[in-house]
């Protein structure tokens, strides 16, 4: 990084690479991109710079593989560092952790700084190591599905307008009723629970849920799942003002993220983006332009983000690049074409490194003429030019002092001061171990929320239930039991009134039992019975 007058020109001053040194004379802080290139010569003093106050402004690093992108990002990364300017860089192949230790010196880097008048040291830069939820080597980075947000969690599940208000709705109601949503089984179990019998009443009076689209949510988030992204909800959640800090010598801090683990996952590293560049836009202040960035982002291997990207998530990340340079944040991708970008996101790219290209297929050769057009006008054939470059060379313009533009300038880069290459395995274990952040972070923690709530709430209704119908059972058994006591107490009765002995006659029994009340009953009988067959038959009564 320099601070100093213009560079000199070149004789011709008034001639074309005249008017190019002539748009990088910059008078405050800026970064050395390297040496210009014309007309087939290397001219190392005339240096071509990046303004530090336009890192902002957002850029794109660009080119076939193998042309030298990875190190021209290391090169930048480094002189922020340098600069008090804290650094991010997405690294998914695991090749820049090397930013962390020395350079080892090497004849073509020797060769290299005497082409473009650098002065090399080896050094290493502060670096702190991350990983998406502990996936792979680094400091777990999670969030919880409560900060994520229903709407955050709407374009991550492309779900349509209806489903996301449903599940705003879902948001609402675990809010009000003290569910915590930490992790994606925590969402699941609220959205089962609102279509159950036990919960589905509960939306009713705010707009309910139907069966369809709780359904279509809990698809979606299978999916998601599957992509790895439980991994990556969850606690401690991960404070994003953690990529903010400076080291104690004043250098920015470069929090690289690992990302070889998961190349295969674009959906889990998509999401992980929208939420950092989302919470970082949430906390930090309005700054407008300063003069130095708060923190400047490098996405290596963008196009991994971009695939499959649905429209939801590429709208959200176009307003998030175009908003968040007020609050002191740059973003730079890295990718092989211009085209890996999308229009309305390359829009907001005003700092562009393109190292060379290839035309080696028709496809190739479009991809070729779409780069050109990218460009402002130029002195060079382009055309031609972006095919030549070597490797370590690219065309580059940036956006000057004043906003604008500059001219187009083909650059021999600079060699990075630090291993262009990554750590050994054991070392970088070390360097996570050893970090302050690692005992913050390390252990994941599942304590009481959401779906522990609803699970015992559903386990004490069903013991309940159980309750009630085992005292119910009990009751139908005794009721069946006396109604069983009462038939066999019916059918001993007439038994054992046959088989009981007969009492001892009382004194009226004997006496009506005598023979001689019998004879007499007879006599009278023989009166009374011929009264009373009159009296029945209603014959009338002779009068004597």
């Amino acid at each position: 990084m320099s601070e100093s007058s213009a560079p000199a020109t070149p004789a011709d001053e008034t001639g074309p690479a005249g008017k190019i040194i002539a748009g990088y004379a910059f008078t405050g802080l800026a970064l050395d991109l390297g040496a210009l290139l014309w007309d087939g010569a290397c001219l190392p003093d005339h240096q071509i710079r990046i303004p530090l106050s336009m890192l902002n402004r957002h850029g794109l690093v660009a080119g076939a593989t193998g042309t030298g992108k990875t190190k021209t990002l290391q090169l930048i990364a480094e002189q922020l560092s340098a600069a008090g300017v804290p650094v991010f860089l997405a690294d998914v192949k695991g090749d820049v952790s090397g930013i962390s230790v020395p350079g080892a010196a090497h004849p073509k880097t020797a060769e290299r700084a005497r082409e473009v008048a650098q002065t090399w040291e080896p050094t290493g830069y502060p670096s702190e190591f991350y990983a998406l939820g502990g996936i792979g080597p680094g400091i777990p980075v999670r969030s919880t599905v409560t900060s994520f947000g229903p709407v955050l969690m709407s374009k991550v599940l492309q779900l349509n307008q209806t489903q996301e208000q449903s599940l705003g709705l879902i948001f609402h109601y675990a809010d009000t009723k003290g569910l915590e949503l930490i992790d994606l089984k925590d969402l699941r179990a609220v959205v089962a629970f609102l279509v159950s019998d036990e919960g589905k009443t509960e939306l009713k009076g705010i707009g309910g849920l139907s069966t369809v689209t709780a359904g279509v949510i809990l698809r979606a988030l299978t999916t998601f799942e599957q992509q790895g992204a439980a991994e990556f909800f969850g606690e401690p959640e991960f404070d994003t003002a953690e990529f903010l800090r400076t080291a104690a010598d004043g250098r920015g801090t470069v929090s690289v993220l690992e990302l070889a683990a998961v190349q295969d996952k674009p959906q889990l590293f998509s999401t992980f983006l929208m939420w950092l560049l989302a919470d970082l836009y949430h906390d930090l202040p309005e700054v407008g332009d300063v003069e130095r960035p708060k923190l400047v982002f490098f996405f290596d291997e963008a196009h991994l983000l971009f695939n499959g990207a649905s429209k939801a998530f590429l709208a959200s990340l176009t307003q998030t690049v175009r908003l968040i340079r007020s609050k002191g944040v740059g973003v730079f991708f890295v990718t092989q074409t211009p085209k890996d970008v999308p229009a309305d996101v390359l829009a907001q790219l005003g700092n562009r490194v393109q190292h060379a290209l290839r035309a080696f297929t028709p496809d190739d050769a479009k991809a070729l003429k779409a780069t050109v057009r990218t460009f402002p006008h130029s002195d060079y054939d382009l055309e031609e030019l972006l095919t030549a470059l070597g490797t370590g060379e690219a065309v580059v313009t940036v956006l000057s002092e004043n906003g604008a533009p500059t001219p187009v300038a083909a650059t021999r880069l600079r060699a990075p001061q630090s291993l262009m290459g990554p750590v050994e395995a054991a070392a970088l274990d070390r360097a996570v171990t050893s970090s302050p952040l690692y005992a913050r972070y390390a252990e994941p923690v599942d304590r009481e929320s959401a779906y522990e709530k609803i699970t015992a709430e559903q386990a004490a209704a069903e013991a309940r239930a159980e309750a009630a119908a085992a005292a119910s059972e009990a009751e139908k058994r005794a009721e069946a039991q006396a109604e069983e006591a009462e038939r066999e107490a019916a059918k001993e009765a007439p038994s054992a009134a046959r088989g009981a002995p007969k009492p001892d006659p009382s004194l009226a029994e004997q006496v009506v039992g005598s023979g001689l009340f019998r004879s007499l009953a007879r006599s009278i009988g023989t009166q009374v019975g011929r009264e009373i067959s009159r009296s029945i038959f209603g014959t009338a009564r002779r009068r004597r």
